[in-house]
């Protein structure tokens, strides 16, 4: 299982060089299932994998959310808001998507396996974010329910790093932002 790992954490690296993240993310997701806590250095490529994957389409979905609202407040044609509408919603199912699957990775598997206050908080954290990234671009219920989410994670995060970590720890700092 050490050499997998070894190997998982080199190809992740590989791929953000080469700034393939979907690639990384694929890596990263296959580490977290190994069922170990992630050291510091596999958390943060963890991190930057699935944040660039949904940071990319974030930016797209705002565009082209902005790009839909300019049509309807100019009185654009249907024709024009039904292409805009099918393409954002494709959008919004990639970041569904992205979002599901880095909340089950981190239910399923790494708070699971987290041995560490710092792991905790960082998983916790994560989980606080993705939420909010749901929140973001949902309407309704979904919308209520993902925020009250991030603020739940991000509430038990909070209990944790204030009790388990300094003040000064880069983690705590981090999540009060």
């Amino acid at each position: 299982m050490e050499e997998e790992r070894k190997d998982l954490v080199y190809k992740a690296k590989l791929a953000e060089h080469a700034e393939r993240y979907d690639e990384m993310v694929n890596y990263m997701k296959a580490l977290g299932q190994l069922n170990y806590d992630l050291v510091v250095e596999e958390r943060n490529l963890l991190s930057v994998a699935y944040k660039n994957v949904i940071g990319a389409r974030r930016a797209s979905w705002r565009i082209i959310n902005s790009i839909e609202q300019k049509e309807e407040n100019i009185g654009g044609t249907s024709d024009k808001l039904d292409v805009i509408k099918v393409y954002r919603l494709r959008v919004e199912k990639e970041l569904y998507d992205i979002s599901d699957d880095i909340l089950l990775l981190l239910d399923n598997h790494l708070l699971k396996n987290a041995t560490s206050a710092e792991s905790r908080v960082f998983y916790l954290k994560m989980k606080g974010d993705y939420h909010r990234y749901v929140a973001e671009f949902s309407v309704g219920e979904k919308r209520k329910d993902s925020a009250e989410n991030s603020l739940i994670a991000y509430k038990f995060a909070t209990d944790i790093a204030s009790t388990e970590l300094p003040s000064t720890h880069p983690i705590r700092l981090g999540l009060a932002l």
